[in-house]
């Protein structure tokens, strides 16, 4: 089914990394610019499986809304992304954001709802696996598919990042054939 595969291979997009916060410049009546009077708040230090299960809410967030951008901050540039399709895996975030522009362009109203998240973290590497469900409209028509994510975060410059991406289509279950009447 296209529209199933075209569903699993977007949702391939996951990842992880928190997103700093900044101070900004804003413009006084003259021109002249002054750092905002802001105090940022300070980041509150979360264990490492909150801050994967975070971003990972955080990242099928910017998926859902189609802001490869922001999707960006959760996945390393060198990051490796697997299909449920026989296709080789795609190398490197401008490889992925490509061919996630280009799906994303056949959809509309996306949703995607994931459940059973495990995490296992080990020093500087983690897994996370999950179930997921997406339903929407792709090339005006309705769709909905089933499936499993499992992505493998490495911790680099204090920030967790998605380095591998691996997402399964889950094949709905068949009714069993009907039985033969008869006898050999």
């Amino acid at each position: 089914m296209m529209i199933c595969r075209l569903a699993a291979i977007i949702l391939i997009a996951t990842a992880l990394s928190l997103t700093s916060t900044s101070a900004f410049a804003q413009k006084n009546k003259k021109g002249q610019t002054k750092q905002s009077t802001t105090t940022p708040v300070p980041a509150v230090a979360q264990p490492d499986d909150a801050a994967i299960e975070t971003a990972i809410s955080e990242m099928l967030g910017a998926w859902q809304l189609g802001d490869a951008e922001r999707m960006h901050t959760y996945y390393a540039d060198d990051a490796l992304v697997v299909s449920d399709g026989w296709e080789a895996p795609i190398a490197g975030w401008a490889s992925y954001q490509a061919a996630y522009q280009t799906q994303r362009a056949h959809m509309q109203s996306v949703r995607m709802e994931r459940t059973n998240t495990a995490i296992k973290v080990t020093g500087d590497s983690a897994w996370a696996t999950y179930q997921w469900e997406f339903s929407g409209m792709v090339d005006n028509s309705p769709a909905r598919a089933r499936g499993h994510s499992t992505l493998v975060f490495a911790r680099r410059d204090g920030h967790w990042l998605i380095v591998l991406n691996h997402t399964s289509l889950a094949q709905e279950n068949a009714p069993p054939p009907p039985a033969k009447s008869g006898t050999p």
